[in-house]
């Protein structure tokens, strides 16, 4: 039930989140804005970790593979990403296509077992499901 609760704030939070983006790229610009929230995430997080953390740093460099530390990297892209399409469709239609595109993505990562997740098998019922939200996002968008 956690689970659950914490995503909901987490779909919340990504979506004030890329409103007020969206709104500081306005004045700043696209890229001073996107280095404003990862300088400020990396502050926030930094202060949390000398309070609550003191897990090692140098276990960074034991991570494998590689490319797993890329995230931060891909933040800057989704960040920019959510701002773009923020501004262009609105917030609303935003982000229901970005969050049918993180579905079928995560759906195709757990179906192929990509990036060290466990694979799981097709299901007709999780593809139904994703067929209903591509149905959800034409209907958002009938005028």
């Amino acid at each position: 039930m956690a689970g659950f609760i914490i995503a909901l704030i987490s779909g919340a939070l990504m979506s004030v989140q890329g409103v007020f983006n969206t709104q500081v790229t306005k004045t700043a610009g696209m890229w001073v804005s996107n280095m404003w929230v990862q300088f400020s995430a990396f502050l926030v997080c930094l202060v949390v970790w000398l309070f609550a953390g003191r897990d090692s740093i140098g276990k960074l460099m034991e991570v494998q593979p590689r490319y797993m530390l890329l995230g931060g990297a891909i933040g800057a892209g989704i960040t920019w990403t959510v701002i773009k399409s923020m501004d262009q469709l609105g917030p609303a239609k935003a982000a229901l296509l970005i969050v049918i595109a993180q579905l079928i993505v995560a759906y195709l990562i757990e179906l192929f077992g990509l990036f060290g997740v466990e694979q799981a098998s097709f299901e007709w019922r999780k593809a139904g499901g994703l067929f209903v939200a591509l149905i959800g996002i034409a209907i958002f968008q009938w005028k």
